[in-house]
């Protein structure tokens, strides 16, 4: 009888049946909770999904500089054209990549998941043979841009998807924020293990030096000085073995991203039939406010720590007379980095974002005076590096954190567009990749105007003078434009929580569109 009368009831406030409708809307509840949960697993194998791009990226960006000039012995203008060139090859290719994946169609594996396992084996073939020497003279040149813009195109296939994948692991800000924070860890180890291999196997292995006769300045005879007793084939051999282990973490890390975390489908209103175009994409990504400050600071920012990191190798090889101990004090500045990460994550959270940008972003800026005003010094060097890796973990960890809140903030104004988180992460790839090759260029660029000998043990004072410029005056004068930039940044820990409030109130609406054809199909 008290069965009838539930259910005489309910029929006066309702045609559906009680037990079935109310049975799926607690499921659909349940299981879009467990989708929105991360575990701690699930955020670590997505964290060392990004390890890949730091280790190959640190390792590029500490040594190839370097290494194309004493190792493959190249003309430092011919060294600036591969780099600019190779690396403003790697910005074009982001924005048409993620316009590529924002285009892609669903699969079992997910979106973005196809793009990183595809991409993978030949990404590490290419990645080995820009550190090999070839043998013939005259097609050196063309050997590592070729291989250059192949690997940078291979990895942006790779690094795009990944990036975009923030928005697909899970619906809550806070746990993407969490993921995130543990990607940030991740990828400052991953940048330690690139620079602790690459420099551990190479620096055991420091490449001969010609020193000049200058008790005789007419002479041109110079000899080889190794003390050592290490060839040139030996270091040679030192930088491909160093590339063969990182080939094979590489590897290991998509790995552990792929059987790891599960990337979930888009459901209700972010399944749209209507996709942006590419230049409708271009269009709105452009004239979003918001985005063009936050990338436009971090653009000054970036090209700042790009180009102390870019000259930091031959700063500390030639200007400090420190050739035996770079790589080490290389990876001092990568370990601080990392032990910090943990405290940026806890200060952006306690003191809100910006507040974190203004304080880890300058942190750095004292300690790149200091290092070029003082004699050189092993221990105060140390002290420089460990200091500055702590603005290191900042400038890691901040844009990755922010742009999340941005692409809410689009998603907040703009409700009726879709599948444009590929693309606003791509282009973001695209200016800090255009800065760093504009860094890289023009730095090396700069050392062959001031007169830079390749393979010498000391360099004239014009190119010690320059690399002084390039790892404090002109990374300081950077920090303070991208900090004026920030200034103007609109979106605050206010409007970002009012975001986040709007944006789960269209999920829950979504999900009751969603139980209610569910309990209609039942009925049907």
């Amino acid at each position: 009888m008290a069965r009838g009368e539930g259910a005489e009831q309910y029929s006066a406030t309702s045609l559906l049946p009680p037990k079935p409708g109310q049975d799926d809307e607690i499921k659909i509840a349940k299981r879009e909770q467990r989708r929105d949960h991360l575990s701690i697993c699930s955020k670590i194998c997505y964290a060392i999904g990004g390890a890949p791009y730091q280790i190959t990226g640190s390792a590029l960006g500490f040594f190839l500089q370097i290494y194309l000039l004493d190792v493959a012995q190249l003309d430092p203008f011919y060294a600036s054209i591969i780099l600019f060139v190779g690396r403003a090859w790697d910005a074009i290719t982001d924005p048409v990549v993620g316009f590529l994946v924002s285009r892609s169609q669903w699969t079992r594996f997910g979106r973005m998941m196809p793009w990183i396992l595809i991409s993978t084996p030949f990404a590490i073939m290419t990645y080995f043979m820009i550190w090999f020497v070839p043998p013939v003279e005259q097609g050196k040149v063309i050997w590592y841009l070729v291989f250059y813009c192949l690997f940078q195109s291979l990895q942006t296939c790779f690094h795009v998807p990944y990036s975009a994948l923030t928005m697909f692991i899970s619906s809550e800000q806070k746990e993407r924020d969490s993921a995130t924070a543990y990607r940030m860890t991740v990828e400052v180890l991953g940048t330690v293990l690139g620079t602790a291999i690459q420099g551990q196997i190479v620096g055991g292995a420091v490449a001969p030096c010609i020193r000049n006769n200058l008790e005789d300045l007419n002479s041109t005879l110079a000899s080889e000085v190794n003390i050592s007793g290490i060839s040139l084939n030996d270091t040679k051999q030192a930088y491909m073995i160093a590339s063969g282990v990182i080939c094979i973490i590489y590897v290991l890390c998509a790995i552990v991203l792929f059987m790891g975390v599960k990337e979930q489908e888009e459901s209700g209103h972010l399944k749209a039939d209507r996709r942006m175009s590419f230049f409708e994409g271009l269009r709105m990504v452009l004239s979003f406010g918001p985005y063009i400050k936050l990338v436009m600071g971090f653009l000054f920012t970036s090209l700042a720590f790009m180009l102390l990191e870019g000259n930091l190798a031959l700063f500390c090889t030639y200007t400090l007379g420190l050739r035996e101990d770079f790589q080490n004090v290389l990876l001092a500045i990568m370990l601080s980095g990392t032990v910090s990460i943990p405290f940026w994550q806890w200060f952006l959270s306690r003191f809100g974002k910006k507040t974190a940008v203004y304080f880890g972003i300058t942190w750095a800026a004292p300690f790149m005076i200091i290092v070029i005003c003082i004699e050189p010094n092993l221990y105060v060097t140390y002290v420089v590096a460990v200091a500055s890796g702590i603005s290191v973990a900042a400038a890691f960890l901040l844009p990755w954190s922010m742009l999340p809140d941005v692409v809410d903030d689009f998603k907040v104004q703009n409700p009726d567009t879709h599948g444009h988180e590929a693309i606003f992460y791509s282009f973001y790839v695209f200016f800090t990749k255009f800065a760093s090759g504009v860094s890289l260029g023009v730095s090396t660029l700069s050392l062959d105007f001031a007169g830079y000998q390749t393979s010498a043990c000391t360099q004239p004072d014009s190119v010690n003078f320059t690399l002084k410029m390039l790892v404090a005056p002109a990374p300081v004068v950077l920090i303070f434009v991208g900090l004026i930039i920030f200034k103007t940044y609109p979106i605050t820990e206010k409007r970002r929580q009012g975001n986040r409030k709007v944006l789960q109130e269209l999920r829950d609406s979504d999900q009751d569109s969603q139980t209610d054809s569910t309990e209609l199909g039942n009925i049907v």
